[in-house]
């Protein structure tokens, strides 16, 4: 264990297998490959490592039945809770519950690929990085990149980096196709956003006369590559995108663009995803899934 306290692995005549984690506490020096445990019981909300932990040696599988304990009062019982447990591929279950280790239990099945929407500060990318934390390895992709002394900005990517688990791994790039298109880790892409103004910036889209000339249709092209390659994934994909134009109407004809543009790519990328929420003022609303 990584903190003090006391967990338990059970074997059963049977040959089932229970592992017990306590309130805090995650595996430490594990070794793969590990048996698979039928039975997982730990704090999943405040301890999502553990679980991630267990999941990269196989020492949870998915046929392994984990239930969460140790709940407080962060997170609320109810749809709230179950929709995080979800995320996780978990449950929770009443005080003084009986557990049949080796037992089917219906857990709703992890989306292959969400979409996040949200305004300023709304805590989309909160929600985003939650609903992989879970998961024993996450390509975290930042499509913002760095921005030369630009103090402001420094300090935003550090705090995302630093709410980060330590496991995932970060590149910076706006190509984001051809890492749809390989196999791996599951992806977190940060944000969609960054990805348009790249792209817009590519086309010549801030020009009325490059627009007009082609800029509008290689726009087109590019995003319509990137929904195809959202549908045919085999990753599992977690994306943020701001959700704009329920506001002030930009006074420029730029802005106007980039508002419309931005607007058109999330309904496209949102038709490919089998989960869409929006993030409004740190609560998340379930808009398909």
């Amino acid at each position: 264990m990584d903190a003090p306290g006391t967990g338990y692995a059970v074997t059963g005549p049977d040959g089932q297998r229970l592992l017990y984690l306590p309130p805090g506490g995650a595996p430490a020096g594990l070794e793969e490959p590990a048996e698979s445990y039928d039975l997982v019981v730990a704090d999943v909300v405040g301890r999502p490592d553990a679980l991630a932990r267990l999941r990269a040696v196989g020492a949870a599988g998915p046929t392994t039945d984990v239930v969460t304990v140790h709940l407080d009062h962060d997170v609320p019982p109810g749809p709230e809770l179950d929709r995080r447990l979800a995320a996780a591929g978990a449950r929770a279950v009443p005080d003084g519950t009986t557990l049949v280790v080796g037992s089917y239990e219906d857990v709703p099945d992890v989306p292959r690929r969400t979409l996040v929407l949200g305004g300023a500060r709304s805590g989309k990318s909160v929600e985003a990085e939650r609903r992989l934390e879970a998961f024993p390895d996450v390509l975290y992709v930042a499509t913002g990149g760095s921005r030369n002394g630009d103090t402001e900005w420094a300090s935003r990517v550090c705090a995302h980096r630093e709410r980060r688990p330590g496991s995932w791994r970060t590149v910076e790039t706006c190509d984001l196709v051809p890492l749809l298109k390989d196999d791996g880790p599951a992806l977190l892409v940060d944000c969609l956003s960054l990805w348009l103004t790249d792209a817009m910036d590519a086309v010549g889209a801030w020009d009325d006369a490059e627009w007009a000339a082609g800029g509008e249709r290689a726009l087109r092209d590019r995003v319509r590559e990137l929904t195809e390659a959202v549908r045919a994934t085999r990753r599992t994909l977690v994306a943020v995108s701001n959700e704009v134009g329920s506001g002030i109407v930009p006074a420029t004809a730029s802005g106007r663009r980039y508002r419309d543009e931005l607007g058109r790519l999330n309904a496209a990328f949102a038709a490919e995803c089998e989960q869409v929420l929006v993030v409004v003022a740190g609560q998340a609303l379930l808009l398909r899934g």
